[in-house]
């Protein structure tokens, strides 16, 4: 009997599979490798859609639907039309006439802004000199506040500031918190709870336990902005957290640089701000309480450079290969993950081969083994052609800058890794300042350990390279 039902339970099962599951995987499997050819710039991910709708077409479909469509462009693209839509026709701002004046060309063509005079800019060495700082500019705040952050934790470190930013509103000053709908907390957020108890305005970038709410796992805001009044603020790649308290010797330290900002260039910082404020909560800020006009504080020239998978896509690892390319003497890199494409590995190798001194500093292990195994088996051409690439020791440093001619400076939230050139949202500053340049690069140079070589690469173990290798086929993803 249960013979019989099983007999014809598969009978039914494959008269479904031929007469329905079949059809409709052709239908599904063409349409979306249609929306591919039309959609995928890169040869590469769209061969890989492709393939994978057609192995397995409604599994691999529904993956192409939640992962492989870019919701986020159409949705940022109606935000970047209002009212304070970037103009296309920028001023020229401070232009140079020396030999990286096509790198402040480039830039301002890429990002549709100018380059501000008049800015000071200080680094700022771990949370012990970061956060004493930020927490007395929030206790001084008579207008506004806007804080964008990929981690807010709510303990030592982050538990002193959400309790600035709950005292700051309740001393009638206009509060605006946006964290990243992963990096603070998926499922769980304390900081995100105890702000929003306490009536602070705070949203989380992407965040939504639906599919077709936009959660989207891959594309996260990688922001760090601290904005106070308008007239001055806080950047760079430190989120908020005890790992970064290094002097109080946490169990995992964490090192960090960033930077306090005061200027001119701090609108534009604003700016960026309110857009994504706007995107994520559809508010938009208005008023004197956030955009004015600061005042020169400083002699560094400088402008904000935003990326993302919107319109902003790749727009920060195209200003990196301009300045690549317009370097006459030193590229100065610290990264805490080193994972270029091929096109910026070509650029660096060509740099060094015309007589460029490229010096690259990065962890000698950094907190995500993975990376670690990838970049090791990524490196080698550049080691073969001349690149300097030096391990920093532990601690694990997860500063970003870059230093080129000993003038133009890149700061901010970007790695060197194919997620933060095209998949996350990221904020970068570009300075023209030859102190900050000689502050980077002195603390670049003093956190240089053993030096990586080509014949190190080479002498690894056949499994260890096995072991790399497959790692960086995951490169685009990591």
């Amino acid at each position: 009997m249960f013979g019989d039902e099983a007999y014809w339970l598969a009978a039914l099962f494959g008269l479904i599979r031929a007469q329905i599951l079949a059809p409709l995987g052709l239908v599904v499997a063409l349409a979306l490798s249609l929306h591919i050819l039309l959609t995928k710039r890169d040869v590469g991910a769209a061969i890989g859609w492709i393939g994978l709708v057609w192995f397995s077409p409604l599994p691999g479909g529904v993956v192409y639907l939640v992962f492989g469509i870019n919701r986020v462009q159409r949705r940022a693209r109606g935000l970047r039309d209002g009212p304070r839509a970037i103009p296309r026709d920028v001023p020229a701002g401070s232009p140079r006439e020396d030999h990286l004046a096509p790198l402040e060309r480039a830039a301002r063509h890429l990002t549709r802004r100018a380059t501000v005079a008049g800015n000071a800019i200080t680094m700022l060495r771990n949370g012990d000199e970061a956060y004493p700082a930020m927490l007395a500019a929030i206790a001084g705040a008579r207008h506004s506040i806007a804080l964008s952050t990929y981690i807010l934790r709510d303990d030592e470190a982050g538990g002193p500031i959400i309790e600035a930013l709950i005292a700051a509103r309740a001393r009638r000053v206009i509060v605006r918190v946006l964290l990243d709908g992963v990096g603070s907390g998926y499922f769980i957020s304390p900081a995100y709870r105890r702000l929003r108890r306490a009536g602070v305005r705070v949203a989380r970038f992407l965040h939504s336990p639906l599919p077709w709410r936009m959660p989207f796992l891959n594309l996260r805001s990688h922001k760090k902005m601290l904005l106070i009044d308008g007239w001055h603020g806080f950047t760079g790649g430190m989120n908020i957290g005890a790992e970064n308290l290094v002097a109080r010797h946490p169990r995992h330290p964490v090192r960090d640089t960033h930077f306090a900002v005061a200027g001119p260039v701090l609108a534009q910082l604003v700016e960026a701000f309110a857009d994504d404020w706007a995107f994520a909560t559809g508010e938009e800020l208005e008023g004197p309480a956030w955009f004015t006009t600061p005042d020169a504080r400083g002699e560094a020239v400088a402008r904000v450079v935003t990326s993302g998978p919107d319109e902003d896509v790749e727009k920060i690892e195209l200003l990196v290969l301009q300045a690549i390319a317009c370097a006459q003497r030193s590229i100065a890199i610290m990264t805490p993950y080193f994972l270029p494409d091929e096109r910026l590995v070509t650029a660096l190798a060509l740099a060094a081969l015309r007589g460029v001194g490229v010096d690259i500093v990065v962890p000698a292990r950094s907190n995500h083994r993975l990376v670690d195994w990838a970049s090791a088996a990524n490196i080698k051409p550049l080691l073969d052609d001349g690149v300097r690439i030096w391990r920093n020791p532990a601690p694990f440093d997860h500063s970003k800058m870059m230093v080129v001619d000993g003038v133009w400076c890149l700061i901010g939230s970007a790695n060197w890794d194919m997620r933060s050139f095209r998949l996350n949202f990221e904020l970068n500053m570009e300075v023209f300042h030859d102190d900050l340049a000689a502050t980077l690069g002195a603390h670049m140079t003093a956190c240089r350990g053993p030096r990586i070589t080509s014949e190190e690469i080479a002498a690894s173990p056949l499994p260890i390279r096995l072991r790399n290798a497959a790692a960086r086929l995951l490169l685009p993803y990591l």
